[in-house]
């Protein structure tokens, strides 16, 4: 497995409890997946892409099955999106599931590759990303994510990172919740258009909970 060197340790330590050989290479998100990428084809070794692999899109759809058993119907949702296997997954079960629940992406404002994407109906990177919100900060669109996304979601919305922390703040206040910035992105989205959801039933996921100390004292105190 390869990660960013400036990937969240939090992060990294887990998966290497779990039992994961973590390789360190590139210095964003993108750069480690390159690395991966020509790791695998030197050694012929499959190479598993997040927003590439229709099975783990699937996988992330069961919280989009797991939520509509608990609450029921609604009217919009909001899905934070990176490189588009969870937006696509949730997204492909309201499609089928409840069409009338309006899917709405969130992408960070200092990477909009993928709200570009959406837009064009074809891939289209950015050379930097710059947002805290490092589970999103994609620069590369996946072509297959950019088509799914056609299909499976209604809009992409971009949320700046000042947005995100008010979302973490809130999550943390009202929850006693400590939620990462890409995992708070679906919640920044519905606290800046409140006035305009207000009576309407909507939902998002906080997935995501590692903030270092250092993280924690300048976001949350």
């Amino acid at each position: 497995m390869f990660a960013s060197v400036n990937a969240n340790p939090l992060k990294i330590d887990a998966m290497r409890r779990l039992g994961a050989e973590v390789v360190l290479a590139g210095d964003d998100f993108d750069a480690a997946k390159a690395e991966a990428r020509q790791h695998a084809e030197e050694r012929g070794l499959s190479f598993v892409e997040d927003g590439a692999s229709a099975a783990i899109a699937e996988g992330a759809g069961t919280m989009a099955a797991e939520l509509t058993e608990e609450v029921g119907a609604l009217d919009a949702v909001f899905i934070p999106l990176g490189n588009g296997a969870l937006a696509a997954g949730v997204g492909c079960w309201f499609k089928a599931q409840s069409p009338k629940t309006r899917v709405i992406a969130v992408a960070a404002t200092g990477a909009p590759c993928m709200a570009l994407s959406h837009k064009a109906g074809r891939a289209i990177s950015t050379s930097e990303s710059d947002t805290i919100a490092d589970g999103i900060a994609v620069r590369i669109p996946v072509p297959a994510a950019v088509d799914w996304l056609q299909d499976t979601i209604d809009e992409v919305v971009l949320i700046d990172d000042d947005r995100i922390v008010e979302a973490m703040r809130f999550a943390h206040r009202t929850w006693g919740r400590l939620v990462e910035p890409a995992g708070a992105a679906g919640l920044a989205a519905i606290l800046t258009q409140a006035s305009a959801l207000e009576g309407r039933r909507v939902a998002t996921m906080l997935c995501g909970g590692n903030l270092t100390e250092q993280q924690i004292a300048q976001w949350l105190s």
